[in-house]
């Protein structure tokens, strides 16, 4: 019982406080065209992370370039290298690279 209720009380922990993220290189590209994420907000960055997707926040839309160009986001998935906090199940980025394949 111990052990549940400490596995508990990590899991609402790491969803409250967030999981911090430094320089870790992950797939990333539009959730609604490559990961076939239903979004109301239309075409928008999502990352994978331990094999779970969050929508990009804190970034400006400029640094991801052009989604629909020959490599844009929409087009297909990409690595990128990036440094952030997930938080209530969004990742808010502090730092945003595509990684050239």
């Amino acid at each position: 019982m111990k052990k549940i209720f400490f596995v508990f009380v990590l899991l609402f922990s790491m969803t409250v406080f967030g999981q911090k993220i430094n320089n870790q290189t992950v797939d990333a590209a539009c959730g609604m065209c490559q990961f076939k994420v239903k979004s109301e907000k239309g075409c928008a960055v999502f990352v994978k992370i331990s094999g779970n997707l969050y929508p990009v926040e804190g970034m400006d839309k400029k640094v991801f370039g052009d989604a629909h160009a020959e490599d844009g986001y929409c087009k297909m998935i990409r690595k990128a290298v990036v440094s952030g906090e997930i938080k209530r199940g969004k990742f808010y980025a502090t730092a945003f690279k595509f990684v050239e394949s």
